[in-house]
């Protein structure tokens, strides 16, 4: 569905150099801290940006040589783009209806009543949340098979990212062969989302995992300095120096249950495993 080889792209000292793959029915997650390379990857895929280097195919194809019918087949949210704020939803209508050939017009006013759009008020009057809704909702009426979404629930409280991410879970069941490449800082929104997961720092991809199994098999390890010394520390991918002693990162949570019984572990998220990649040492 998506595969990016080798992408690169400099601004001064930052450089992004990015490797993922999206397989077809899947939901990936791109998580990382704000500035680590995520819009800059989105923004390639895309072709808005020129890169140094590297292979990107959408839909089996190389980026570039998409055609006006592939490109119909996408949905793409960015966190700066958008409608034109003295717009209403009644007025953008006509637009999406030119612009996408398979644009489905009953369907989109249904989602509209659903989740309260007013038709006939500026967009620049909706809430953060409506604006929100709007773009992720633009984005999967014309029938698109693979979307791409830039923070889309960035700025969103508990209900409106709810109802943003339900819109994502219906758009994966109607067809088995959508997929969604996702980036977000909201830890629980790609945990109950996400099939898997590439962490991103510093324009580097520093860990991917499946989402099952960074939530089943990672922990946070936690010791004074005399357990620390006499631990096994072949499956350690991080450790940070606490006050009380050690906190360390495992990918065998189950090991050291059974190994270590009188340690304290602290079940794996997705919130402790970026922390400690990022600011865990190696051993």
């Amino acid at each position: 569905m998506l595969k990016i080889e080798g992408l690169q792209k400099r601004y001064g000292s930052f450089l992004l150099d990015c490797s993922l793959e999206l397989q077809p029915g899947c939901v990936t997650g791109l998580i990382g801290q704000n500035g680590a390379g995520k819009s800059t990857t989105f923004k390639a895929i895309l072709g808005l940006i020129r890169t140094e280097c590297g292979n990107v195919q959408v839909l089996g194809k190389d980026s570039a040589m998409l055609g006006a019918e592939e490109k119909q087949e996408i949905g793409v949210v960015l966190s700066d783009s958008g409608f034109s704020g003295y717009l209403t939803i009644r007025s953008i209508i006509p637009i999406l209806e030119a612009m996408y050939e398979r644009f489905d017009k009953t369907f989109f006013k249904e989602q509209v009543r659903k989740f309260g759009l007013p038709e006939d008020k500026k967009i620049k009057e909706f809430s953060t949340g409506m604006k929100a809704k709007l773009k992720v909702l633009t984005a999967i009426s014309h029938n698109a098979r693979l979307l791409i979404l830039d923070e889309p629930t960035a700025g969103l409280d508990v209900v409106a990212r709810d109802e943003l991410l339900e819109m994502l879970r219906d758009f994966m069941e109607k067809d088995q062969g959508n997929s969604i490449l996702i980036s977000s800082h909201i830890s629980g929104d790609l945990e109950s989302l996400c099939d898997d997961v590439y962490m991103i720092h510093e324009g580097k991809i520093i860990l991917h995992e499946d989402t099952d199994i960074l939530l089943d098999e990672y922990a946070l390890l936690k010791m004074e300095e005399q357990q620390y010394e006499a631990l096994d520390k072949r499956y350690i991918l991080r450790r940070r120096k606490e006050s009380y002693g050690y906190s360390c990162l495992t990918d065998q949570k189950h090991y050291y249950m059974e190994n270590y019984p009188k340690l304290a572990i602290e079940k794996g998220s997705i919130d402790n495993v970026v922390t400690m990649m990022i600011r865990g040492a190696a051993l």
